[in-house]
């Protein structure tokens, strides 16, 4: 456990904690926030674009209000950690939020540029009572978000999130007993230790020694940390994108664009690459052929390498309505099997829970492995599938030829400005009809799955299907569907 500093609190954070401090203690009464009637919190905390949904005024009473939540349900009151990705918004939304924190009577340790796992984990390991990240994940750099973690590092359950956006709804006084405020420090020490928690179990038989890997970093949380870990454990690296932009995270990089690391891989003669999202909490690989590996193949090979340890529990790996068919046969067919969840890693987190089972993930990069961390790790993930690959022998372009064949899937995202159409998109009855008439069409063939995107201004349509024609003809069908009732 990590004990509480004694006046190691910087200027800067004693401002943060000041700002508070002269209101709370007469009553300060927010101003009136236009807050939309959906929900605040999506799959992934609060997300949106920065000065529409997401303004200092709201981060402040957020901070406040999970204050209040986490005293109410915590026995010790220990400190709130604080991390933040590179866009240029992070600084006012993380002074913010540690503002209302702070006038809740918290203390805050504020990390600094760290990935998303690395609040997690610091939350789960020290005496602090929550952790707070502020980043949009892969989002574009004009958006943010607010992301919670509880004492164990998880997501925050979702009636907690539910006691916050109540008491930001409220608009009432944000008020303590007075000379009850919380301060801030500077803990930028502590990502050592989130550091060092991925290198050990790598150190001794599954080192990565010689390999040439590709690191597209996105501009992103993971600049600082990723080179110098993979280094550490015998890696020659090649970085691309590795200084934190917060005008060019995520922009045609990283996990979202595979483009550049593909290109990169091929021009070094790499072993592997991997790219990150904006926070780090997810990754996609490129094998040494150039060819990209998503999560349903890491998931794969992962669960592979487990089950012939005997370290996977009745052969389980929990993903999401999201994961390609060809990989949920082909691992039956190996003797396993899946549960799926709706999308959203904290779904497929409370479904490992439940089930007792440690490995999970989404196609889209979001990989947990219970062995090894408590949360979405992309570092993590990536260090280990480096090391499977190393400990194989063979290259990943062979082990991915010899798992599986994709089933022939499209995903389109469809841009809905309006959040509430977007949010409730499935209470328009044109849209649903044209939905039944497509599955009616493909039969037994395929299948569709329209969501509202819950880090995203969009609809997300999914169509998978025995041929590519068929895929393609009815996502092209449902795309303008969409378009044409959700955007009149």
């Amino acid at each position: 456990m990590v004990s509480s500093p004694v006046g190691i609190h910087n200027v800067a954070n004693t401002e943060s904690a000041q700002l508070a401090s002269p209101q709370t203690a007469v009553g300060y009464q927010p101003s009136a926030i236009a807050l939309p009637n959906s929900p605040l919190f999506g799959t992934d905390g609060i997300r949106g674009r920065v000065g529409d949904l997401l303004t200092a005024s709201l981060a402040l009473q957020v901070g406040f209000w999970a204050g209040v939540v986490l005293r109410q349900n915590s026995q010790n009151l220990g400190p709130v950690i604080v991390g933040q990705d590179s866009r240029n918004s992070s600084d006012m939304l993380a002074m913010a939020v540690a503002s209302g924190l702070a006038s809740s009577g918290l203390e805050v340790w504020h990390l600094g540029l760290c990935p998303t796992p690395c609040v997690a984990y610091l939350t789960s390991v020290t005496d602090a009572v929550g952790g707070v990240m502020i980043s949009a994940s892969h989002n574009p750099p004009a958006d943010n978000g607010i992301k919670f973690f509880g004492a164990d590092g998880a997501k925050l359950p979702q009636s907690w999130q539910t006691e916050i956006e109540a008491g930001v709804r409220s608009q009432t006084n944000l008020c303590i007993s007075q000379n009850a405020w919380g301060r801030s420090y500077l803990r930028s020490d502590l990502v050592q230790n989130y550091t060092e928690s991925l290198k050990q179990p790598l150190l001794h038989n599954r080192d990565i020694a010689g390999m040439r890997i590709v690191l597209d970093l996105a501009w992103g949380a993971a600049v600082n940390l990723a080179p110098a870990v993979f280094r550490d454990l015998g890696a020659e690296v090649i970085c691309l994108h590795d200084r934190a932009n917060g005008d060019r995270i995520n922009v045609e990089c990283g996990s979202t664009c595979l483009t550049s690391l593909q290109a990169a891989v091929g021009e070094h003669h790499a072993t592997l690459g991997f790219a990150f999202d904006g926070d780090a909490d997810r990754v996609l690989a490129v094998d040494d052929q150039g060819r990209p590996v998503d999560g349903d193949y890491i998931l794969y090979l992962w669960g592979k390498a487990l089950q012939t340890r005997q370290q996977l529990p009745e052969n389980l790996i929990i993903s999401t309505v999201m994961a390609n068919l060809g990989f949920e046969r082909a691992w039956e067919k190996i003797g396993g099997r899946m549960i799926r969840t709706p999308v959203g890693d904290q779904y497929v987190q409370a479904e490992m829970v439940r089930t007792g089972g440690m490995l999970g993930g989404e196609q889209s990069g979001h990989i947990l492995c219970r062995h090894y961390g408590i949360t979405g790790d992309g570092l993590l993930t990536a260090l280990h599938i480096a090391a499977l690959v190393q400990y194989a022998g063979v290259s990943l372009s062979e082990m991915v030829s010899q798992s599986f064949a994709t089933y022939p899937q499209v995903l389109r995202n469809v841009r809905v400005e309006d959040r509430d159409r977007r949010m409730n998109w499935n209470q328009c009855t044109a849209l649903q009809q044209a939905i039944a008439q497509a599955e009616a069409a493909m039969g037994n063939q395929g299948r569709i799955l329209v969501r509202a995107s819950g880090t995203e201004p969009v609809i997300r349509v999914m169509v998978e299907a025995a041929s590519a024609d068929l895929t393609q003809y009815w996502s092209e069908n449902l795309v303008l569907a969409v378009q044409q009732y959700l955007n009149p």
